[in-house]
């Protein structure tokens, strides 16, 4: 997908060209043995089914599993691969002790249109040797995922990046909302929405029902896929995930939505609608 020798396009170009970060593409596996990468992957499959297990409880479970494992090391992985127990801390980032918080604006809010209210989070991707950092932009009332990217770091970048295209392609909603993680708090991503326009709305402390569409959004999308697959390197996570989004914005029917996909409620399009014409078409021709 990305050729180190192009005559005509850098690396730069060609990473920005396919919607990948520049990190993805030199990413390479490495710092972590294989058997700590098997038990970062069970710990994540596990995590989905109880976001309340902390690093005792989850070794406690391993340990049945026949796993000889202490609750330092896992302590450790889970810290790495972001995660906390719901009801002590944010799930995939901490918060940063110099940051502003922002309040949870949604609390008896009706949602009832698009781009009225945005929500965004961060997941942790397993590799065959190695991991991946996805974050998604999602509208709140159809659900469709506006931008997505994939890192190797949890720096802010990725993240602005991601909502810059979301901007870019869809306009700015009344309301983003986040967890806590230092991500989001950021200077460059909280100040990107404030010129904007957009009002900013947080979780409260460990509350992952808040943003309980984005954490259905990770559990379809690592059952129905990342599991399914192999994934060896960025460019290939990046090609696997982009076709289950895909797929999942303009083929999946929701009983939510009266059984539209998120693009058709999106765009208030009638059941069944051709994307042809879509104006998500125009307006991505038109960016590109």
């Amino acid at each position: 997908m990305i050729e180190p020798g192009h005559p005509k396009l850098s690396i730069v170009r060609q990473c920005d060209l396919v919607r990948i970060s520049r990190s993805s593409f030199y990413y390479e596996g490495k710092g972590e043995s294989g058997f700590n990468l098997d038990l970062m992957r069970l710990i994540d499959e596990q995590f989905l089914e109880t976001p309340y297990y902390g690093s005792r409880q989850m070794a406690r479970h391993l340990r049945r599993q026949g796993y000889s494992v202490g609750r330092k090391r896992i302590r450790r992985l889970m810290r790495k691969m972001g995660l906390q127990a719901v009801f002590q801390r944010p799930r995939t980032s901490q918060p940063h002790p110099e940051h502003r918080i922002y309040p949870y604006l949604l609390r008896g809010l009706t949602i009832d249109q698009p781009n009225q209210v945005w929500c965004s989070d961060i997941t942790y991707i397993p590799l065959q040797r190695g991991y991946l950092y996805l974050v998604a932009i999602m509208d709140w009332y159809s659900r469709k995922v506006m931008s997505w990217r994939l890192s190797n770091t949890l720096d802010s970048a990725f993240c602005v990046e991601a909502l810059d295209e979301a901007l870019e392609l869809y306009g700015p909603p009344e309301i983003i909302n986040t967890d806590q993680g230092s991500q989001f708090t950021s200077l460059e991503f909280t100040e990107t929405l404030k010129e904007a326009g957009i009002k900013i709305s947080m979780d409260g402390r460990g509350r992952w029902m808040d943003n309980i569409f984005i954490e259905r959004l990770w559990r379809s999308l690592k059952y129905e896929s990342v599991y399914l697959h192999e994934l060896t390197t960025g460019p290939q996570a990046r090609e696997v995930i982009g076709r289950w989004i895909s797929r999942y914005n303009d083929e999946r029917p929701h009983s939510s939505l009266d059984d539209r996909t998120p693009t058709e409620a999106y765009f208030n399009l009638e059941l069944g609608s051709s994307l042809g014409s879509c104006p998500e078409m125009t307006r991505r021709n038109r960016a590109a």
